[in-house]
């Protein structure tokens, strides 16, 4: 049974490629179970109440779910266990969403981890002394004793549920992640660790969306990229290696997540960092030239873009677009948290708030707040010939190789000739790069001092 959390559903919490996603999975679900002979059940309403009233309508003798480790979820959980106890129902949770959970992997006295590395070392530690197997598709168990339940009824639409109907750029439920996962560990993993940092290459594996909804187990995925290192041939073990660890940092940020609570609604640590520009119209320009992609910095507009038109964006220019919100405009991380979390199709609360927090400087990470990406630099290294910023800013299409990472520079002259003139066909850049990185530093230095 999957109930749709209303309260969540009128918040908006997600976007429309996000539950779009979603949609599509419980669809296969629901024909994959129908296979199998098995019932599934939709409600829509409260959480809580839902699968107490359901077990109460069915007559249930037990409730079987898998663990999630988002603070509210955990909360909701707690509820439903006491609620069905009360009911005489027993409660039965798994560990399916991680490898291995934050109770597992831990310091040497016990204490839960907030520096990657230590993090990695101790996971591999466990890995190698246990390496969990993949779970083979259970055979349904005879039917007897139970209650009869209603017939299926289809999924209610998008549309139904408060949203634009769209078609997901990453094509949803368990068939299509297991492609795209033979494809990748067959091909572009072993060339993933400088692939994995060109948005216009088809590098990555895309399969957050899929590890988001369930739909790929990442003790899968792990084995599937070992195994690809003993099948001989174009083999790569530090690209394999690389991809790897991008499943481990995951991890690594649901166990923050669970020893960590307060990091859902605040800085992971107390650090001191530039103040955020304060709220007023230069503030809102500044963010809404930010959201639709008009910064005037090709890469940033490239990635905002990539994001609202698809609900996915390239690693690499995830954290470009971050560092320029936070250090050249001054923007508040919490702000680009929760745009992300609106339009990603792979909303997931701990790897974005575990990633902004790392932009931000507020997170796990070692450095102070200064780390300040170069967009112009960033752009030339990673997308030297223009092909990513070209895809999804058509304003540019006409620029050469030479002035599309800067098009701001070119003469008059230059925008004649190429068709793009700027403050007109493209954006004037919003900020300067050079002055608002000092200003920022400078910013620093005076709150360090007072």
């Amino acid at each position: 049974m999957f109930v749709f959390d209303e309260s969540l559903l009128q918040s908006h919490q997600f976007g429309s490629e996000c539950v779009s996603f979603m949609l599509g999975c419980l669809e296969e679900l629901a024909s994959s179970l129908a296979g199998r002979g098995i019932t599934f059940q939709w409600r829509r309403g409260d959480q809580v109440e839902q699968v107490v009233q359901a077990a109460r309508e069915w007559k249930a003798d037990v409730v079987y779910w898998n663990r999630d480790y988002e603070p509210e979820a955990i909360e909701r959980d707690r509820l439903t266990q006491q609620q069905l106890g009360k009911l005489g129902v027993a409660v039965r949770t798994f560990k399916d969403h991680v490898v291995f959970e934050a109770s597992e992997v831990r310091g040497a006295t016990g204490e839960p981890l907030q520096r990657y590395s230590a993090y990695r070392a101790r996971w591999w530690n466990r890995w190698h002394a246990m390496t969990p197997a993949v779970q083979s598709i259970p055979v349904p168990l005879a039917a007897k004793n139970t209650a009869p339940l209603p017939i299926s009824r289809p999924l209610p639409s998008a549309s139904e549920l408060g949203y634009d109907p769209v078609v997901p750029w990453i094509e949803p439920g368990e068939r299509n992640a297991m492609k795209r996962l033979r494809w990748f560990t067959e091909g572009p993993i072993h060339s993933y660790a400088q692939s994995r940092n060109l948005p216009a290459v088809d590098g990555s594996a895309k399969l957050s969306p899929h590890f988001r909804f369930g739909t790929l187990s990442p003790r899968m995925a792990i084995h599937a990229a070992l195994n690809a290192l003993a099948k001989g041939g174009r083999v790569s073990r530090p690209d394999v290696l690389t991809w790897v660890d991008e499943l481990i940092w995951r991890e690594f940020f649901q166990q923050v997540l669970v020893a960590f609570p307060h990091v859902a609604k605040g800085p992971f640590k107390a650090v001191i960092v530039p103040s955020p520009r304060p709220a007023g119209s230069e503030r809102d320009r500044l963010f809404r030239a930010w959201c639709d992609g008009k910064s005037g910095y090709p890469i940033v507009d490239a990635g905002m873009r990539q994001l609202n038109q698809t609900g996915w964006m390239h690693n690499r220019v995830r954290m470009v677009v971050a560092s320029f919100l936070i250090k050249d405009l001054r923007i508040d991380w919490q702000s680009g948290e929760r745009y992300f979390m609106q339009h990603l199709v792979d909303a997931d609360m701990a790897a974005n708030n575990g990633n902004w927090q790392w932009c931000a400087s507020t997170g796990t990470d070692a450095m102070q707040g200064y780390r300040i990406f170069n967009p112009a630099l960033q752009s030339k290294k990673f997308d030297p010939d223009g092909a990513y910023i070209r895809r999804y800013v058509p304003e540019l299409v006409g620029v050469p190789v030479s002035k599309i990472h800067e098009p701001h520079l070119m003469s008059l002259d230059e925008q004649d000739r190429y068709g793009c003139h700027i403050g007109a066909d493209y954006s004037t850049p919003v900020v300067d790069h050079q002055l608002a990185r000092q200003e920022y530093l400078n910013l620093g230095k005076q709150e360090t001092t007072t």
